[in-house]
């Protein structure tokens, strides 16, 4: 059964066996705020952030729950893991945070653009692979669709424990972004996802922050 497979996601990549969540049907998940069908979405306060592969959302949930004034969206495809970010919406009451289900190069059917003022990647698929390289959340061709999001003065960070990706992902910036920070042991912090905790036993984060390089052309 597909349901016994290893998981794997956008965001947080885990290696183990994703448990099959009865609950997180489509319209239990409808009815606890997830947004499921593509709808251009507006808000309300001048800053929001995005997580795109925001796993069981605690990074998200707790930078929503500091920050009610502005808006914050967690972006996942998996349903299971949606569900529990969404449990985290309700139980912590967070007006302030969209849950969007959904692939991450279809959130142009969401969001509009220039609409974002950061976009996190927290701990991505490294796909190591090179023939898989494509797949990767900071690839060139994924680098333009956050271009298209970010608003001008916009923020790109990138955190990751995969070395190689790290590095790679600095040369993929290369004409997208400008690099403003490159931390190669990341000090720990009041916002943390849950395979962080996990991954900061095992050896140094590694985090990048880019801005927009406004002269490339098709943006």
């Amino acid at each position: 059964m597909v349901d016994d497979l290893p998981f794997l996601h956008l965001g947080e990549v885990i290696f183990l066996r994703q448990r099959h969540i009865k609950s997180a049907t489509i319209d239990n998940l409808i009815g606890m705020g997830v947004h499921v069908e593509p709808m251009m979405l507006s808000f309300d306060t001048s800053k929001v952030h995005i997580e795109i592969g925001s796993g069981k959302g605690q990074f998200i949930s707790k930078l929503a729950l500091d920050h009610p004034d502005e808006t914050f969206i967690a972006v996942e495809m998996d349903r299971n893991v949606c569900y529990r970010i969404a449990e985290k919406k309700v139980s912590m009451n967070l007006d302030n945070l969209i849950i969007i289900l959904a692939p991450a190069d279809h959130l142009d059917l969401w969001l509009h653009q220039h609409s974002m003022d950061v976009i996190y990647l927290n701990f991505s698929d490294p796909w190591p692979k090179k023939k898989h390289h494509k797949r990767r959340l900071t690839y060139p061709t994924m680098l333009d669709k956050y271009r298209y999001l970010l608003k001008e003065d916009g923020i790109l960070q990138f955190r990751t424990d995969h070395l190689e990706l790290f590095e790679d992902s600095i040369s993929y910036l290369d004409g997208y972004f400008k690099v403003i920070e490159e931390v190669r042991n990341l000090d720990e912090s009041a916002y943390m996802t849950e395979y962080e905790e996990k991954k900061r036993k095992l050896g140094p984060i590694y985090q990048l922050k880019g801005k927009i390089i406004h002269d490339k052309k098709n943006i």
